[in-house]
């Protein structure tokens, strides 16, 4: 539940507050002199904070100020009487969310509050460990321990307390943003908030407000001030992701920035200043781009205090096996699978192939593998077929049977023991699917994806093999051998 403190010398003002949120998810905390509002913010660590210009022992700037210092990810609003009051005006020039006036309006309260609570907590996006939180989730961890990746984290090490910006480069799925919370995470700002925009996946027009904010009224459909990024982020890191793909317009307002540490709104004309680290990231060749005429030579440089470029999985062979039983045991947890190992044969396929989608693809295969797999053990049946050796090396399918990978089929005893010992009571039917899986998937692949004829050797009809296959969640053309199309999925 979000907190919210305010800090007020007037008791009708909480009781107020305390009724405009009522039925809101938000626990309201009261202060009515600036000691106790510090000592409250100290303790419950609100997300925002309702701070009240005029209090009786103190002003509210001054307050202001050691909010900051207690935690500025928590967002402060001033409330006032006195809506021109060049106080007011102060307020928002050293670092304030926003500023509302007495009385005030509840829906205008219940708006503004709601923003800040929601900017507040992208702030406070986990990127330092809990308590009991595992070392294998935390967001910045970067696994593998070959010589590629190596090189890579002793860069980080070189650079992160460096107060400069990074340019990281690498192809799509090679874990740039991985790399960026890492810099945050080792950096001095790993106090403060740590923002991530992706430049591609935000259409142009609404790119620029993203990052810089507008005003009411900026353009139509801007109906309340917005905070953009770089404010949000004041004091902390930013990442632009996909960076190669901004407009040369947007190029230009961030070159000023970095310039000059100031920018406006949308619609604005009051300078702000913005405090910012940028992590920029891209899979595009920037070289060409900017031969081009597509980003600038000036923004390539100033983004470029430092790079850091990441390798192609294919490039770091030996991290495979411990990138893959990483994504195992994470998995597992989150499906609640039992997989236990991935076999020899197995790994040696996912050792030789090219990952063209580099950690990302991985990441899906063994996901994917989990899901259809029925036994202790990823054999090579449950990896998808652009895995799989090619036909001329493909072990042939027995003669009688059509079925293919007896390997498969040798870990039925194996997966019962381990279900009896680990206690189930539901082993006949977990065998009865694994035996399924198995058979439904061989025919399959000895039919070429045919669902009428595999449907006839199964002895089921085609409404039966279908509602299998959606039980098990088996694709078809998972089961086929490269080159090999399956039949239309419609009836």
């Amino acid at each position: 539940m979000a907190k919210l403190l305010v800090i007020d010398d007037k008791p009708s003002i909480h009781y107020s507050v305390a009724q405009v949120f009522a039925e809101q998810p938000v626990e309201v905390l009261g202060a009515e002199t600036a000691d106790e509002g510090l000592q409250l913010a100290a303790e419950q660590s609100p997300d925002v904070i309702l701070l009240d210009i005029r209090l009786g022992d103190r002003s509210g700037l001054d307050v202001f100020h050691d909010l900051r210092r207690l935690d500025p990810r928590s967002l402060v609003i001033f409330i006032t009487g006195h809506g021109t009051a060049d106080t007011a005006i102060e307020a928002m020039k050293i670092g304030a969310y926003d500023y509302l006036v007495k009385p005030l309006d509840a829906q205008q309260l219940q708006q503004t509050v709601g923003q800040a609570i929601a900017i507040s907590r992208l702030m406070r996006v986990p990127t330092i460990l809990d308590e009991g939180e595992r070392a294998e989730d935390r967001p910045h961890r970067l696994i593998g321990s070959g010589a590629a990746m190596q090189t890579v984290c002793k860069q980080i090490g070189r650079l992160a307390p460096q107060d400069v910006n990074v340019l990281i480069l690498g192809e799509s799925g090679t874990g740039k943003e991985l790399v960026a919370r890492a810099l945050y995470y080792h950096s001095r700002r790993n106090q403060e908030a740590f923002l991530a925009i992706n430049c591609a996946a935000i259409p142009e027009p609404l790119l620029e407000s993203e990052l810089f904010g507008h005003e009411r009224g900026a353009f139509t459909g801007a109906d309340h001030r917005r905070v953009g990024k770089f404010e949000q982020a004041h004091g902390g890191t930013l990442l632009l992701d996909e960076i190669g793909d901004m407009a040369p317009h947007t190029q230009a307002k961030i070159l000023r920035l970095l310039q000059e540490g100031t920018f406006e709104r949308l619609g604005g004309n009051e300078s702000i200043s913005a405090d910012v680290r940028i992590l920029a990231a891209t899979n595009q060749d920037l070289d060409g781009l900017i031969e081009q005429g597509k980003f600038r030579n000036d923004l390539y440089h100033r983004l470029r205090g430092a790079m850091i470029r990441l390798p192609p999985l294919r490039d770091r062979r030996e991290d495979i096996a411990e990138l893959a039983h990483y994504f195992l045991f994470r998995f597992n947890r989150q499906l609640g699978t039992a997989v236990q190992s991935i076999s020899a044969e197995a790994l040696q396929l996912l050792e030789d192939y090219q990952w063209p989608g580099n950690i990302r693809e991985l990441q899906n295969v063994i996901r994917e593998a989990l899901i259809v797999s029925a036994g202790p053990t990823v054999v090579p049946d449950f990896l998808p077929t652009e895995l799989q050796p090619s036909e001329t090396t493909e072990p042939e399918p027995d003669a009688e049977t059509g079925l293919a990978s007896e390997t498969a089929w040798q870990q039925l005893p194996e997966f019962v023991e381990a279900a009896v010992a680990r206690g189930e009571t539901d082993v006949y039917r977990r065998a009865l699917e694994y035996f399924d899986r198995l058979i439904v998937s061989s025919i399959l692949r000895h039919t070429a994806g045919q669902q009428n004829r595999a449907a006839e050797i199964l002895g089921l009809s085609r409404v039966t093999l279908r509602a299998k296959l959606r039980h098990m969640q088996l694709s078809v053309e998972k089961t086929l051998a490269p080159g090999k199309e399956a039949e239309p999925a419609g009836d």
